[in-house]
C-alpha cells in the first residue's frame, strides 16, 4: 500500500538488508509506522518478526537501509540518544523477562526509580495505576513473579512498559504460550490501552484474532520483505490467493471482531 501523507511517519525504514550467517532475513525491506495507529507484523516462525522490532530499537542493526524513529537515524545515535530512544519506545519482549528476585512494584517501577525523581510513594502509585490499566489488583504489587500465572506475568510486563508513559510500544507476540482465555484477555486489554492512551504500536503475533482486533494495519512478511501491508479490508479486497490463505482459517471465524468488548 502507497504511504499516507496525511499522517506523521514515526518509524520509517528504507531499503534494509539482514542476514545472519547465510541466512537472508531482510532484502530491500521497507515498513513505515504512522503515529496513533496499531500495526501487526505477521509471518512464519523465524522470518524475522523480532530482528524488525529489534531494529527499530538499535537493539539489531542493518547491513544496509536506513532505520529512522521520529526522523533521526537509529545508527547514527550515540549512547544517550539511543537512552532516550528506550524511553520514548518501550519494548515488551516475548518473555515477559520480569526480574524474578524483585517484587512487582519493583519490576513494573524499575524504570521509574532508575529515570525519575519521583518518589517512593509517587511510584507506588504510578504502579498501581498501570496494574489497573492491564486489570490486575493493587494486591499483586508485592509479590513476586513466581506468585503470579503465565498470563498475569505478561500483564506485568505490559504495565512495566507503559510505567514510564513511551510515545510508542512494540509487542513482540505478547499472547505466546498463553490459554484461548488469556489470549482473549491480552486481546481486549490491548485495544483498551490503544483507546486509552492513544498509543502508537507495533505487534509481533502469531494469533490472528488478536491481530485482527487490536490492528489498523497489518503487514505481511514474506519473501524477506513486506509486499502487503494495509487494513485488513484492502487486503482481503487484493483476492490474493496467498493472503487468503494465510489469513483464513477455517475453523475459526476470524473475519469479524470475535473478541468485542461486550463478550
Amino acid at each position: 500500500m502507497a504511504a499516507d501523507p496525511t499522517r506523521l511517519p514515526i518509524i520509517e525504514m528504507r531499503g534494509i538488508d539482514k542476514s545472519f550467517d547465510q541466512t537472508v532475513i531482510f532484502q530491500g525491506m521497507e515498513l513505515t509506522l504512522y503515529e496513533g495507529e496499531t500495526l501487526s507484523i505477521l509471518g512464519e516462525s523465524g522470518s524475522g518478526k523480532s530482528v524488525c522490532l529489534k531494529m527499530m530499537l538499535g537493539l539489531a542493526d542493518p547491513d544496509r537501509g536506513s532505520v529512522k524513529v521520529y526522523g533521526k537515524e537509529v545508527g547514527a545515535m550515540d549512547h544517550d540518544a539511543l537512552l532516550q530512544l528506550r524511553r520514548d519506545v518501550a519494548y515488551v519482549f516475548q518473555e515477559d523477562a520480569l526480574f524474578d528476585s524483585m517484587d512487582i512494584l519493583h519490576n513494573v517501577g524499575y524504570a521509574l526509580y532508575e529515570h525519575t525523581r519521583m518518589s517512593d510513594e509517587e511510584i507506588r502509585a504510578r504502579v498501581a495505576e498501570c496494574l489497573a490499566m492491564v486489570g490486575l489488583p493493587e494486591r499483586v504489587i508485592d509479590l513476586h513473579p513466581a506468585d503470579l500465572s503465565g498470563g498475569m506475568r505478561k500483564r506485568v510486563g505490559l504495565a512495566r512498559a507503559i510505567a514510564i508513559k513511551p510515545k510508542v510500544v512494540l509487542f513482540d507476540d505478547p499472547t505466546r504460550g498463553l490459554d484461548p482465555q488469556s489470549i482473549t484477555l491480552i486481546g481486549r486489554m490491548l485495544r483498551r490501552l490503544h483507546r486509552e492512551l492513544n498509543m502508537t504500536s507495533v505487534l509481533v503475533t502469531h494469533d490472528l484474532r488478536t491481530a485482527f482486533h487490536v490492528s489498523d494495519r497489518l503487514a505481511i512478511l514474506e519473501d524477506h520483505r513486506f509486499p502487503y501491508v494495509g487494513t485488513l479490508e484492502e487486503l482481503r479486497a487484493l483476492k490474493d490467493p496467498e493472503i487468503e490463505g494465510f489469513l483464513y482459517d477455517p475453523e475459526e471465524e476470524l473475519w469479524g471482531d470475535v473478541m468485542s468488548e461486550s463478550a
